[in-house]
């Protein structure tokens, strides 16, 4: 029989500290969008038609993707970004991408939470936001690429390209990021988003502050387990105190910073996790992995599987200590859920209270739906698996070249850009996805668009011949006292 809407996958839950009730476990997680405008803007009808089309498959909530609260802190161009005054002009576009995540539902729409980020010294050159080669902020003065071994001649070429060594951040300039995140905060709770994720994964800065290899303060912001949380304890409580008390905060961390090759060790972390959890602010704990040293959230090909198996292990250790917890956050497990049964095990194992479901979204965004149509126990995926081979054309310059774990990562990560765009064309969603579509290729029709430029021209163009006749009449007044 199909899966029964009335299972664990489809039972509502309460989010402890907001007590907003979702209407199911199915999670859409942030995903890289690369819509805005080349350095970063706001939301605009490319991102509407995508959101909208989520909208309408019965998602328990809908993240945004990456929101930067700083506009020199970009992570790779095309960034949604937060507006410096938050004027009613500056807020509309936000609050109508609220609208579209929120869909046509009248009752139990999907919950819109909005991701915010501030990149720190991940933040790359020329793309990130600031001049070139203008140093990012860091936690300290350390490089992306530092912590490296054995990366060779061009490995460590490209990253003194992408990444300066970053500006060791003063004790303002951490008030300044408090102040920005919790400006965030107020921005989503004032154009109708339920909530906000607070991004503490994948190297971003505010991971960078809980890592010995990017921290290492002697102040009261070092990463000994006394302070390492201090800078995130902040933003959420300040943003507690400005926002409604049924406003969604939820978290993403890595479970995994701390682990050596070959272990699956990460107990600091899960302290973090319990330390979170006494707060009693956070409604949700997202579970992840990696960072732009070790991209594997980044890669898709089977080494990831076993990371993939620490996030669930951890989830599950995660899950388990904090059960005792009055009103502890719910886990949020994301990375390898690819099947109907996935998705089945992970809750009947005690892996997660909530499930994350990224890249398989873009390629079925009507998943919450198909899993009504199919066994619970079915290992068929979602979506076939994209074909990432170089394509012909590149394969005798790539054999040539040494491996840049980075460049894999992002030539992984283009593809399902590309993939995604096709749902933020007008019209119903069309199934149509080019697997054959090489990674490289994918790359370049990447850098190759430029939909929020050219819809601005067409946007300008009616204005030029008003504008020509306004400044032949403005030459003509100013010319007319000397003819």
């Amino acid at each position: 029989m199909p899966m029964d809407p009335g299972g664990p996958i489809f039972a509502p839950v309460v989010l402890p500290c907001s007590g907003r009730i979702l209407r199911n476990r199915l999670v859409k997680v942030a995903l890289y969008e690369h819509l805005a405008g080349l350095f970063g803007g706001s939301p605009n009808i490319f991102h509407l038609q995508l959101y909208s089309k989520w909208s309408k498959y019965d998602w328990g909530m809908i993240f945004t993707g990456n929101v930067q609260v700083s506009p020199q802190h970009l992570s790779v161009a095309r960034d949604l970004v937060l507006p410096r005054e938050l004027s009613e002009r500056n807020l509309k576009p936000f609050r109508e991408l609220a609208a579209a995540m929120h869909g046509w539902r009248e009752e139990k729409p999907p919950l819109a939470i909005m991701q915010l980020n501030h990149t720190g010294r991940q933040s790359p050159n020329i793309l990130g936001g600031r001049l070139p080669f203008s140093p990012p902020l860091g936690p300290s003065s350390i490089r992306v690429g530092s912590s490296l071994h054995n990366r060779g001649i061009l490995s460590d070429l490209l990253h003194r390209l992408l990444f300066q060594i970053p500006r060791s951040m003063s004790l303002h300039d951490i008030d300044e990021v408090v102040e920005a995140f919790v400006r965030g905060a107020r921005l989503a709770a004032q154009t109708g988003y339920d909530g906000v994720e607070l991004h503490v994964a994948h190297g971003y800065l505010l991971a960078q502050f809980l890592s010995p290899k990017s921290n290492t303060r002697i102040d009261e912001y070092s990463c000994t387990p006394s302070n390492a949380l201090r800078l995130l304890q902040r933003i959420v409580t300040e943003t507690r105190a400005v926002v409604p008390g049924n406003f969604v905060i939820g978290l993403k961390i890595n479970s995994a910073d701390y682990a050596e090759a070959g272990h699956a060790s990460a107990s600091p972390v899960l302290d973090h996790v319990l330390t979170i959890a006494n707060w009693g602010l956070v409604d949700f704990i997202e579970i992840s992995g990696g960072d732009y040293e070790t991209p594997d959230f980044i890669l898709n090909n089977p080494s990831v599987s076993s990371r993939q198996a620490i996030f669930a292990d951890f989830a599950h250790r995660a899950l388990r200590a904090v059960a005792s917890i009055p009103g502890a956050p719910l886990i949020l497990l994301t990375g390898g859920l690819a099947t109907p049964a996935q998705l089945h095990a992970a809750l009947s194992c005690d892996h997660a209270n909530l499930l994350g479901i990224g890249r398989a979204a873009i390629l079925r965004p009507d998943i919450p739906r198909l899993l009504t149509q199919v066994q619970p126990d079915s290992d068929t995926p979602f979506a076939p698996a994209p074909d990432q081979r170089l394509g012909e054309r590149w394969v005798r310059i790539r054999q040539r070249l040494p491996r840049v774990k980075l460049v894999g990562a992002g030539t992984a990560m283009a593809w399902y850009v590309v993939a995604l765009r096709r749902l933020a064309q007008p019209g119903p969603f069309v199934e149509t996805v080019n697997y054959s579509l090489g990674s490289l290729d994918g790359v370049w029709w990447v850098l190759a668009w430029f939909g929020p430029e050219i819809l601005a021209l067409r946007n300008t163009l009616p204005m030029l011949p008003i504008v020509c006749v306004l400044t032949a009449v403005t030459v003509a007044v100013l010319l007319a006292p000397s003819i």
